[in-house]
């Protein structure tokens, strides 16, 4: 049976899990419908021109995840960020783990995603913000339909968490191949700090497909800084879909740390809905082998005096695949804008290859926007300075290379987690070196 027929087949029996009276069953049923027309993207489709799923569409994957194997804070330890204290929500072949998270908390409310859907309680703000900026995509649609678990965080009105929030997904399943679909909701209210990291890893070498959703609405005067660490294994991918919608005065900034994983696809969407936005989108890719990332990233300024900013860097060697396609969007009413889009690539060897597609769609007048791209090799020139200096080629071009990523690690705002990419990337580069960035 072909994928979309087993999910087509495994949804009515979803329904039959689910509450058919709750508000959200229309939404399901309009998104499974959008699937089923749609299917899922090929490479006919020009936001997919350079990414292909075929290769992972193959899989027998289960759908439904059953209850995750018993596992200990050891086996994901070295996963977590816990050199600081933080809020920790685990999740374990999709299924809530409440013997492995940290969720005590006086301020802030936090729950799962299914006890927001289906509580009266929560009924008004799911109202207002489940699936409102989703847009009407394929793979997104797919989510909505099989939504029910994941991440429910809303930061009240002028409240500052304390402690940084982990939402951590790991996969054990002993089946052969395992699909799951998280969705999480985040809310920060008017005035609010939050900071958010999140991670999907897999801890056997059995396929698996994410396919996830991620709301996150900012709030006027709020600030969300959000990280994403993708340093799985080469069998499983990640499709991961982020839409944020910000309100005046509000900030925003989204890290994306890819260094791993078969196919990554990050679908980023971001919408100023209020003057003096500001919306900060940087990324660090690594890869090796035959591993594939693509972003594919837009901000959209529909009012005055808001500014963006988008920095990518990647690193590619021996048959690994690197894409970029952003594109920012200016209306007409949204004079003044700032908007800035970077997408720089080093190829260390001949076979590897990528793709990058930088675009401005600018209707207004009075503006300062600009974007490029490079790909190229590393400066020889510099390389050998620094070979007469007494070091030794592979920590040259290493030395050269953390040069070139730092940039986006220095607005990192969590110094643990900088101090942990900055060691990842040592690590795919394969060298040690004495300080860090």
């Amino acid at each position: 049976m072909e994928l979309k027929d087993k999910l087509m087949s495994s949804y009515l029996a979803f329904e039959e899990q689910v509450d058919l009276e709750n508000d959200i069953h229309e939404v399901r049923n309009k998104a499974i419908k959008f699937f089923e027309h749609t299917g899922f993207p090929t490479k006919k489709e020009e936001a997919w021109k350079y990414t292909s799923l075929n290769s992972i569409l193959k899989e027998d994957y289960s759908i439904f995840p059953k209850k995750e194997d018993a596992i200990d804070y050891k086996d994901i330890k070295k996963y977590l960020i816990h050199d600081i204290d933080t809020y920790t929500i685990v999740f374990v072949d999709g299924i809530y783990s409440s013997h492995l998270s940290r969720t005590t908390h006086d301020k802030l409310d936090a729950c799962l995603m299914s006890s927001a859907l289906d509580k009266e309680k929560y009924k008004p703000v799911i109202e207002k913000y489940f699936n409102k900026i989703v847009p009407e995509d394929s793979m997104s649609s797919l989510n909505t339909a099989f939504a029910k678990e994941g991440a429910y965080i809303r930061i009240p009105k002028n409240v500052v968490a304390e402690k940084p929030i982990q939402i951590m997904n790991f996969f054990t399943s002993n089946e052969a191949a395992l699909m799951v679909q998280p969705r999480n909701l985040i809310i920060a209210e008017e005035g609010s700090h939050v900071q958010i990291i999140e991670r999907h890893q897999s801890l056997t070498d059995n396929p698996v497909l994410t396919n996830s959703v991620t709301e996150v609405y900012v709030g006027k005067n709020a600030e969300v800084d959000y990280y994403k660490i993708q340093n799985d294994r080469i069998t499983s991918s990640l499709i991961d879909n982020t839409f944020i919608k910000q309100e005046r005065d509000s900030k925003c900034s989204m890290h994306t740390f890819s260094l791993g994983g078969k196919i990554t696809r990050n679908n980023l969407k971001f919408y100023q809905h209020g003057e003096n936005c500001d919306s900060v989108l940087k990324g660090v890719t690594i890869l090796e082998d035959k591993q594939h990332v693509d972003h594919n990233t837009l901000v959209h300024h529909t009012q005055p005096n808001c500014e963006s900013h988008q920095d990518y860097k990647g690193i590619f060697s021996e048959k690994s695949v690197g894409v970029f396609n952003g594109n920012v969007l200016v209306d007409r009413v949204a004079q003044k804008t700032n908007a800035f889009q970077s997408n720089n690539n080093i190829l260390i060897d001949d076979t590897a290859t990528c793709n990058s597609k930088p675009q401005l769609e600018i209707f207004a007048d009075d503006v300062k926007c600009s974007h490029g791209c490079t790909i190229g090799q590393l400066d020889n020139e510099a390389l050998y300075y620094l070979r007469t200096r007494g070091i030794p080629k592979k920590e040259a071009r290493a030395l050269l290379m953390f040069a070139f990523a730092n940039k986006v690690l220095s607005s990192v705002k969590i110094p643990e987690i900088k101090k942990r990419i900055t060691k990842q990337i040592a690590l795919k580069l394969g060298v040690e070196l004495g300080f860090n960035l």
